[in-house]
């Protein structure tokens, strides 16, 4: 039997790998994961949803109907309780140019200039979806943590050098991906459709 192949709505190989670790550490086999680059290209609407849940339900919504496969996609973002939550959706484009992470960056730690330290509070979201046989499913993994005031670290990308998570003495920037996978808000929502993943390699 071939696997039956599973559409991660993304361009960003580093998504692909993660969602591939995860499987394998849950000992989920019969799927094969591909990218948008491995699918003939489609209009992708553009994200204006109000909630990441919004945003990566349409995303799977779309790459399951272009393409007839399963679909999973996320949306996610860096929520700061100083600023009630924003960037929010608005995180890869919140100093005007989609994925500019240095201009993003600057832009947010010039916003929390004036904040004290016992107040830079914040979380990264992430929603995952999937969309398969008409079934739909969507789960929310958040990752707190806190603001620092310059950015440390190199690995990683977005707001990962500037993001402390809770109980941690390195930023996100530092952890390896192993480490990231077992404590990021993607890996918690990646987690929490395994169960829906395996009822498809079934």
């Amino acid at each position: 039997m071939s696997a039956r192949r599973v559409l991660v709505a993304s361009r960003n190989a580093k998504k692909l790998d993660e969602l591939r670790r995860i499987l394998a550490e849950a000992g989920i086999e019969g799927l094969e994961i591909v990218g948008l680059n491995e699918v003939p290209p489609y209009d992708e609407a553009p994200e204006t949803g109000a909630t990441f849940e919004e945003n990566a339900l349409a995303k799977a919504r779309d790459g399951a109907a272009a393409t007839g496969l399963a679909c999973v996609a996320d949306d996610s973002g860096l929520a700061v309780d100083a600023l009630n939550g924003m960037p929010g959706v608005l995180s890869a484009r919140w100093s005007g140019r989609h994925g500019a992470d240095t201009a993003n960056n600057d832009l947010l730690l010039a916003q929390l200039t004036d904040v004290p330290d016992d107040r830079r509070g914040a979380r990264f979201v992430s929603a995952c979806a999937l969309v398969a046989d008409g079934t739909e499913v969507v789960e929310v993994g958040e990752w707190p943590g806190s603001i620092l005031r310059k950015p440390v670290g190199d690995n990683g990308f977005g707001y990962d050098p500037l993001f402390l998570p809770e109980g941690e003495t390195r930023t996100s920037a530092q952890l390896t991906p192993a480490e990231k996978d077992a404590a990021s808000h993607r890996g918690r929502a990646l987690r929490a459709l395994l169960p829906a993943l395996a009822d498809l390699a079934r």
